[in-house]
């Protein structure tokens, strides 16, 4: 059969290829449209790739945890959010993985050491989320803008953390729950927890940072929740 019909090739052929006969491709549909910031895209290249996500990783012994949240602007990391829990050293590495990240593309940020492996995991799984379209901005008009990170936050700019202890001989302890910093679990008649009061961290150092008197900005910042003010005893949950 003749090879009239041979497409060229920029690259080196096997002699055994370069003899065989031309057969025309069927369907070629390109890539399969991705939601990304209000638009269906066909992703082709990095910079096709936009919007608002996040990724969690480990490090190797699991001994610590990192959430990682970037706002990718056509292939460009614009934003980035590096929240570590369960290992000290991390705090550090998170410290640098945020200046290493930003004005990076996704592909590099990728194939990037970012200090820690719990982060590079993070910026794995991130990877996998964004390239398949699972983000949350997939359906918002023109993305989340710059910024949305600081807001993931809340008021007082902290990372919701749950921190909870317990053991068969002497029960549960909240020590830190999303509302904040727990200060005592309010306990029925059967010791079982009914409510508990909290302090908002941030909130309190906010108001003292604005000049408030610190015993008046921990009364401000405190709260209850459930049944609190019903109870028949209350503990503080790291003395008692």
């Amino acid at each position: 059969m003749s090879n009239e019909n041979t497409k060229p090739c920029a690259y080196a052929m096997s002699q055994e290829v370069q003899h065989m006969c031309t057969v025309a491709q069927g369907p070629n549909h390109g890539p399969a449209p991705l939601p990304e910031e209000g638009k269906w895209i066909q992703a082709r290249q990095i910079t096709d790739i936009s919007g608002y996500t996040h990724g969690v990783g480990w490090c190797a012994p699991q001994q610590g945890a990192c959430k990682l949240t970037l706002n990718i602007k056509n292939g460009i990391i614009e934003e980035a959010l590096v929240e570590t829990i369960g290992c000290s050293g991390m705090t550090h590495s998170a410290a640098m993985a945020s200046e290493i990240l930003i004005g990076k593309t996704i592909l590099e940020a990728l194939n990037t050491d970012l200090v820690c492996d719990a982060i590079n995991t993070a910026m794995r799984e991130l990877f996998l989320q964004i390239v398949y379209g699972r983000t949350q901005s997939a359906f918002s008009e023109d993305g989340l803008e710059i910024g949305a990170g600081m807001e993931d936050l809340g008021k007082g700019h902290r990372s919701q953390v749950g921190t909870i202890y317990s053991t068969e001989a002497k029960g549960v302890r909240y020590l830190e729950m999303a509302e904040g910093y727990i200060t005592k679990l309010a306990l029925d008649k059967d010791n079982l927890i009914i409510g508990y009061e909290f302090v908002k961290m941030g909130v309190m150092m906010d108001k003292i940072r604005g000049g408030m008197s610190a015993d008046q900005a921990l009364k401000e910042s405190m709260g209850h929740y459930g049944r609190f003010e019903g109870a028949a005893s209350y503990i503080d949950p790291r003395t008692k």
